[in-house]
């Protein structure tokens, strides 16, 4: 099909220019937000119509010495169709046209006027040329070079009938101002096309990015969870697996469960390794450290404030050990201190920083991080000592947990960071 597009000659590409209008029939200026712009075309168009009407129909039977209802079908044949411009502009274009010519041959045939314009009056001009604007700001660029071709070729033809005429300069200045606003118009589309293609592009490209990033938080939360998880099915194999031998009397029944239930915790923990090795497809290479949780929030704070920001800790001493809190909620409480503080770090350098966390009788955690203003924007550090992506790990972690996230700017500039998580999940 390619191959046969390429060998259409020229001539026919120009033809299939002459089809339905590109817009699909949406009027000029349609997406304008304000209403009064999207009757502007529609204003202009009237005021033409009513103006060119009677103007040509009284110079065709005064001046070129036309009949009266001749002259009053040309006329509107030729200005009517400039309110159908509005939206369908090729089409108005195919009946003005015609209709001009048409006029033309009439004035050539009408016993007066030899001295004035022909084959084209002034109102024809006028006339024509806003339909330009309109078929440049809506149509094909090959529609347009073939309005523009057969215009020239309009005049060509009535030169050649009628060489002795005067006033035939008229399709010269015809052909060339239309080619002018033909080709203006069309560069000004173009260009706002690219314009919105560039939005909408970029507007597509920021969901993507949005839509990566949030995968790679958790994707990022699933490999350092799978830690946790794989803790407890290693607990469960060693204990099923030693079962009969810290139970002598267990019935042969209860040795096989046993087994069984040693042998699927394996199955399990295979399978996680393998989705591991998926979730770390990227190259990166497994964590060698244990997981984080509120015992080393202390560490965090200290080394937020040898990265240059005044950060205070209230929690009480051994919180992580007063209060029963599940691997997933510990190692989430510090990774939401630690990207609060990060964010301190890159967007408010030098600002005053409250770290609160603590445990209710409800069996709540709850995290609190507020900065205030920063005293210094000018060279804020980029790095900070975060390793998620801000806001997005936070609320992720949150929703794993079943807990809440309250963030948002303080009235005098600062930043606040409220987490609210249960100290035992739904599932421990």
């Amino acid at each position: 099909m390619k191959d046969a597009s390429r060998r259409r000659p020229p001539m026919s590409e120009l033809v299939r220019g002459f089809g339905p209008p590109v817009g699909g029939g949406e009027a000029l200026f349609g997406r304008a937000a304000s209403g009064w712009v999207r009757w502007v075309p529609y204003g202009i168009a009237f005021a033409l119509v009513a103006t060119l009407l009677p103007v040509t129909i009284t110079v065709l039977v005064h001046e070129y010495h036309v009949n009266g209802a001749l002259a009053g079908a040309l006329g509107t044949a030729q200005a009517a169709p400039l309110l159908l411009a509005v939206s369908r502009p090729l089409r108005a274009w195919w009946v003005i046209f015609t209709a001009d010519v048409a006029g033309g041959f009439v004035l050539l045939a009408a016993d007066g006027g030899d001295h004035l314009p022909w084959p084209w009056t002034p109102m024809i001009v006028v006339g024509y040329l806003f339909l330009m604007l309109a078929l440049g700001l809506r149509e094909s660029r090959r529609a347009l070079v073939g309005v523009w071709l057969a215009t020239g070729a309009a005049g060509a033809v009535f030169e050649l009938v009628s060489p002795q005429r005067q006033g035939g300069g008229i399709t010269v200045l015809l052909f060339v101002l239309s080619g002018i606003l033909l080709l203006l118009t069309a560069t000004l589309r173009g260009r706002g096309e690219a314009e919105r293609r560039l939005v909408e592009q970029e507007t597509i490209s920021e969901a993507e990015r949005s839509r990566r990033t949030l995968l790679e938080e958790r994707t990022r939360i699933a490999r350092e969870l799978h830690d946790v998880v794989a803790h407890h099915m290693s607990v469960i194999t060693v204990q099923a697996d030693s079962a009969p031998y810290r139970i002598p009397e267990l019935p042969d029944a209860a040795r096989e469960e046993f087994a069984s239930i040693a042998a699927g915790a394996r199955e399990s923990l295979a399978e996680m390794r393998r989705l591991l090795a998926v979730l770390r497809s990227d190259g990166t290479d497994g964590e060698r450290a244990p997981q984080p949780g509120l015992d080393r929030v202390q560490q965090l704070v200290e080394a937020t404030v040898r990265a240059g920001v005044p950060a205070e800790l209230s929690m009480a001493a051994g919180l992580g050990d007063s209060v029963e809190l599940s691997p997933v909620v510990d190692l989430s409480a510090y990774r939401i201190v630690q990207e609060a503080l990060a964010n301190v770090v890159r967007h408010a350098p030098g600002a005053a920083t409250r770290v609160s966390v603590r445990a209710d009788e409800e069996g709540w955690l709850h995290i609190l991080v507020v900065n205030g203003p920063a005293e210094e924007r000018t060279s804020p550090l980029e790095g900070g000592t975060g390793t998620g992506h801000g806001l997005v790990g936070m609320r992720e972690r949150v929703r794993l947990t079943g807990g809440s996230l309250d963030t948002g700017p303080l009235p005098d500039g600062g930043f606040r960071v409220a987490a609210r998580l249960p100290t035992r999940t739904a599932d421990s």
